[in-house]
């Protein structure tokens, strides 16, 4: 096993390790580490939408970007690049996360909580499987969202000042901020413990280019399982770690913050993943990214609190009793954008548009 495989997998293994660690400690069951739910709860911390079970500043996403921007400084990959096609990037953040909160979690997540028993995440990551399967063909196709260009150095230093800021909110507690005084926001491991936890996984995925939705799209391009074998690696320790403290529950029903419509978890994740892929990367990469100066990731990032805003104030987002109307109505679109947008960003219909517009 070559340095680079070692690296994925000792990051995939401690990010198992440590969700199941952080749920020990306080955080949801099945929910040690969840980029998306994460950045739900912030969203709603800073009042963004009032649900009031989901609302906490989560340290998690705090320490990964700052453990993945210190990681950058010390090894020189910080470089602040951006300007492709940053509106369409923000669109694709929002479309995604409506997927994955009517499914209830991101790809991270879905491994966790296919690792605790609950098998309404395998079909899901079917869903996801079939999303990128999809995203890849556009790929193929020439799919392209244009080429970042080197940008301002302060414009790579923004999105980590704003976790700085989102950390003072956090211990200062202002009145301002919201905190859930029950259900899933409610429940979370110790300040310093989970931000510690989230320094250690921003670093290695930061080393690592720890990407499940990347994994996927390398194997099914180029049959290149390396980005797989980290998230093999947090299904195998969480799966071990759930067995040893006694929380694997195998089945369907009655997971924790999970529900059991196959039909709107295998479409929610199909609907994340396809947009990832054109993305170029799942949530924890984006963040990752953003963390190293990606300004496009970084307005990626705010597309993705923007859908968790939309999803809680306009009730389209799933709950264990299941995914409401808006919901379902809202992946349907949201999949057929993510079908035009691949469309038109394909060189055939970038050519078509640019001799249009010379002609008029």
């Amino acid at each position: 096993m070559n340095g680079k495989r070692v690296l994925v997998v000792a990051a995939g293994g401690t990010l198992g390790l440590l969700a199941v660690v952080l749920v020990a400690m306080g955080n949801p069951a099945n929910m040690g580490y969840c980029v998306a739910c994460f950045l739900r709860d912030i969203t709603g911390g800073l009042g963004l939408h009032r649900a009031a079970p989901v609302q906490y500043i989560r340290p998690e996403i705090i320490g990964l970007v700052l453990g993945a921007f210190l990681a950058s400084q010390v090894t020189r990959e910080f470089r602040p690049i951006g300007g492709s096609s940053s509106f369409t990037r923000f669109v694709l953040g929002f479309l995604a996360m409506i997927g994955m909160l009517v499914f209830l979690g991101c790809p991270v997540r879905a491994v966790l909580r296919l690792a605790g028993g609950d098998l309404n995440a395998g079909v899901g990551l079917l869903g996801l499987v079939a999303g990128v399967a999809i995203g890849v063909q556009f790929l193929k196709s020439g799919f392209s969202l244009g080429r970042a260009v080197p940008q301002q150095k302060g414009n790579g230093y923004i999105f980590t000042l704003f976790m700085f800021l989102l950390l003072i909110l956090l211990l200062a507690r202002p009145s301002f901020i919201f905190f859930s005084e029950k259900g899933p926001g409610s429940m979370h491991a110790p300040v310093w413990v989970a931000l510690g936890a989230g320094l250690v996984i921003g670093v290695l995925a930061q080393r690592s280019r720890l990407c499940m939705v990347g994994g996927i799209r390398d194997f099914i391009m180029f049959r290149d399982a390396h980005l797989l074998y980290g998230f093999v690696a947090i299904f195998v320790v969480a799966l071990v770690g759930n067995l040893a403290v006694g929380t694997f529950k195998i089945g369907f029903a009655g997971q924790p913050v999970a529900h059991t419509d196959g039909l709107w978890n295998f479409l929610g994740m199909a609907l994340a993943g396809w947009a990832a892929v054109l993305l170029g990367g799942c949530p924890l990469r984006q963040l990752v990214a953003a963390a190293e100066g990606n300004t496009d990731s970084a307005l990626t990032i705010m597309g993705i609190i923007f859908g968790a805003a939309v999803s809680h104030n306009f009730g389209l987002a799933g709950s264990p009793t299941g995914v409401p109307v808006g919901g379902q109505i809202a992946v349907i679109l949201g999949l057929i954008a993510v079908f035009i947008i691949g469309y038109v960003n394909r060189p055939a219909a970038v050519k078509r548009g640019v001799s249009i517009g010379k002609g008029s």
